[in-house]
């Protein structure tokens, strides 16, 4: 049998360069599978030689989207290594703006990034809009923008845009592909929900902006606690967090789970979104503290997909290795001894499927070398899938209270049984069950700061640096993606090394140096593909982990020049 190459370079909608490279047979079947990154991290050089104090606002620009994830794990990280605990006022507050983070985050994905992977817009404009509005209302009993005369208007806006022969933000998307489930009426509902979430994530940006400051990059976090006093003590800030919060909740509930309900009903026999949980080991850490003492996820593992035991973290097990990542030195380091030397090889000389279906030349991985600036993280050797699934899947199993009756209700909505969580179907699915959870409990950090306040105005901690003392330290989370942690040593009073093992850096890892695959890679094989040259299905899979790949690597000049292109000598050291 033969094999061919395809090659979709990027397969981002948003967040960095991603390749992804499959071997398919004669069948279609994907055989093997590589995932890279084609642009270098350089943000734990950046950092080093200043004042942890100051980390948290270079971490933050990480990225354009998880600014406040890598901010606050920036923070946390220094009061972790200085034995600093912030007051409770601080610590719900942070809990505040990480509820704007995950709901606009997770929204914007479905939505705006992954949602046309699902929702064929061309579809929804041979809708009958009628017949579309009492669709609506076998997946909730209060349809958010689903009106016949809504719906109308929505036909005829992307009617009018596509009539003009450019379809602007749906380009560039496989319509008409046999592996879309959806009708042309749960199409149209969609993208109604697709046009009103414009709107919805911008009152999310605002959300975070009341404490922030600003959004992206918020301000208001320090080392100790928070800055924003003023907004937390204002009864008219308050209000308006309160105000905003709900008209997000409203959307979430009504638009975004009765939408993933539908996804799920027309997708429940589609092969190509099921049984590819991709890596089976879920690793998760625990997030959104919501009261002195209580916390809205808690941390664990499970192995195998078996959900009959969670395991505790040992963090002392978690590594990083570059056998097949464009650095020099391979070994499996932990992160407070992390490398990040640049050695970029270069892609070399093959032939992949172009576009009419014939092979042509291409610039391909060395798959047998590096092929990626992503590293390969692993735990006691293994490879771990974090994200919303495994917040969810490994929260469930441990019965926790929060997560069970909702988990539970969904898949009785559905139909669908608790395995099929483990799929692209599900990490899609979870991703909304996720935001649901934050959004409908958000109200508890809320309503225990204002009480916390009528007692306590404590702010920040008092804390000092001893230029003489060495410290380390870490911070370890869920975030949007995933888990996240950020790992520091401080010595005469400044950095002297910095390692962040970001989600995408997990899940997007390339191969160890035993052939162990990341979950990317993983949840690839075996797939068949209905046509190599709209490979939908590939896109899908992948972006149903919302790869967040500027969050994985970042570009850095060493010399400080301005970059024209992206084209850097990625092993020059500064």
């Amino acid at each position: 049998m033969s094999e061919r190459k395809i090659v979709i370079d990027p397969i981002t909608r948003i967040e960095g360069h991603l390749r992804v490279e499959v071997v398919v047979d004669d069948n279609n079947v994907v055989k093997e599978a590589y995932s890279g990154s084609t642009l270098w991290r350089g943000i734990e050089q950046i950092v080093k030689g200043r004042d942890p104090r100051d980390v948290g606002f270079f971490t933050q620009r990480i990225c354009g989207v998880c600014t406040y994830s890598h901010y606050k794990a920036g923070i946390i990280a220094v009061e972790n290594a200085l034995g600093i605990t912030p007051p409770l006022n601080a610590q719900l507050t942070r809990t505040l703006m990480n509820a704007a983070l995950f709901v606009h985050d997770h929204i914007v994905h479905f939505y705006h990034l992954h949602g046309l992977d699902w929702v064929d817009v061309i579809s929804a404009l041979s809708a009958d809009p009628k017949k579309a509005s009492e669709v609506a209302f076998k997946f909730t009993d209060l349809p958010y923008a689903c009106g016949e005369d809504k719906l109308k208007e929505v036909q005829k806006r992307v009617g009018e845009f596509a009539a003009k022969g450019n379809l602007g933000p749906f380009a560039n998307a496989y319509f008409g592909h046999s592996t879309y489930k959806l009708s042309p009426e749960e199409n149209l509902i969609a993208l109604s929900h697709y046009l009103e979430c414009l709107r919805i994530q911008r009152i999310a940006a605002q959300l975070m902006a009341i404490f922030g400051g600003k959004n992206p990059h918020p301000q208001s976090l320090t080392v100790g606690g928070v800055t924003c006093v003023m907004d937390i003590e204002s009864p008219a800030r308050l209000g308006e967090y309160l105000t905003k919060l709900k008209e997000i909740q409203e959307f979430v509930n009504r638009a975004y789970y009765p939408d993933l309900v539908m996804a799920a009903k027309a997708y429940a026999n589609e092969p190509s979104v099921l049984n590819d949980i991709g890596v089976a080991n879920l690793y998760t850490f625990k997030e959104f503290q919501i009261g002195a003492n209580e916390w809205l996820f808690e941390s664990g593992i499970i192995k195998n997909g078996d959900l009959s035991k969670v395991y505790d973290v040992d963090e002392s097990l978690i590594t990083e290795e570059a056998t097949h990542a464009w650095y020099e030195d391979d070994k499996a380091l932990h992160p407070y001894d992390g490398k990040t030397d640049p050695k970029y090889t270069g892609l070399i000389d093959g032939e992949s499927i172009g576009e009419d279906g014939r092979m042509v030349h291409s610039k391909l991985f060395n798959t047998k070398g590096k092929y990626s600036w992503i590293k390969a993280p692993r735990y006691g050797g293994e490879s771990l899938q974090v994200g919303p699934l495994a917040n969810i899947v490994v929260n469930y199993a441990k019965g926790n209270k929060y997560v069970v009756p909702v988990v539970d209700k969904f898949l009785k909505d559905t139909g669908l049984p608790l395995s099929a969580v483990l799929s692209t179907l599900g990490r899609t699915a979870t991703r909304m069950l996720e935001a649901k959870i934050i959004t409908d409990n958000t109200i508890t950090a809320f309503n225990n700061l204002i009480e916390n306040l009528k007692t306590d105005r404590e702010t920040c901690a008092k804390y000092s640096i001893d230029k003489n003392k060495e410290y380390k330290g870490r911070y370890m989370g869920h975030v949007p993606r995933g888990t996240l942690s950020h790992w520091c040593r401080i010595k005469d009073g400044v950095i002297t090394n910095w390692q962040a093992v970001v989600p995408s850096t997990w899940n997007a890892s390339p191969k160890d140096a035993k052939g162990q695959m990341g979950s990317y890679e993983a949840c690839l094989i075996g797939l068949k593909i209905a046509d190599v040259t709209q490979p939908l299905e590939i896109v899908r899979k992948i972006h149903s982990y919302d790869p967040c790949i500027a969050c994985a690597v970042h570009v850095m000049d060493t010399k400080g020049a301005k970059l024209g292109e992206y084209k850097i000598d990625a092993n020059l050291k500064g």
